[in-house]
C-alpha cells in the first residue's frame, strides 16, 4: 500500500471535554495518527451564524488511508469529540477537513480533495502556509505560499 500526505485543517469554537477551542486542537492532533507537521494555532472570526471565535491550525499527516477512509477516520475523531450534526457553519466543538492530498484530486460522495473552498480561507491557508508553503494546489497549480498571499492581499485593511 502507498503512503499518501494529507494536510488537515482543524477548527474549534465552542469548549467540549477536553477543554477550550485551543485544548480540544491540541487534543485532535494527539488523536491523529501519522502526524509530520504541526502549523501554530491562529485565532480567526466566525463564518456564517456563528459568532464564537475560532481557533484554526492545520497538520500534514502520512497515511495508507485513501481519501474517503481518512474522511470516516476523521469524522469518528470528531464524533467522539462531541461533534453533533447540525446547522452548517454552526459553533463546533472540532472540525476535521482533508485539504490537500499527495495524490492530487479526489471526487466522490460528501468528499471533494482540494477542498473546495481553501483557496478563500485565511485560517486555513494562514496555518498551512507555515508547514507546506510550497506545495501545489493541483486545480490553480499556485502554490499554498501564493494562494495565501492573494488572500491576505484582497484583506481590508484598517
Amino acid at each position: 500500500m502507498t503512503t499518501s500526505t494529507y494536510a488537515i485543517a482543524i477548527g474549534s469554537n465552542r469548549r467540549g471535554r477536553h477543554g477550550g477551542p485551543a485544548a480540544a486542537i491540541r487534543a485532535a492532533i494527539a488523536a491523529l495518527q501519522g502526524v509530520s507537521a504541526v502549523a501554530p494555532v491562529i485565532g480567526s472570526a466566525p463564518l456564517g451564524p456563528s459568532l464564537r471565535r475560532y481557533a484554526n491550525t492545520a497538520v500534514l499527516i502520512d497515511s495508507d488511508l485513501s481519501p474517503p477512509a481518512l474522511l470516516i477516520r476523521l469524522k469518528a475523531i470528531e464524533q467522539a469529540f462531541g461533534r453533533r450534526r447540525g446547522r452548517r457553519w454552526g459553533s463546533r466543538v472540532l472540525d476535521l477537513d482533508i485539504v490537500l492530498w499527495s495524490g492530487g484530486c479526489w471526487s466522490g460522495p460528501g468528499l471533494t480533495v482540494p477542498h473546495i473552498s481553501f483557496r478563500e480561507r485565511d485560517f486555513v491557508l494562514g496555518p498551512l502556509v507555515r508547514i507546506a508553503g510550497d506545495w501545489r494546489d493541483p486545480v490553480s497549480g499556485r502554490t499554498v505560499r501564493h494562494l495565501h498571499h492573494l488572500v491576505d492581499r484582497a484583506r481590508p485593511r484598517d
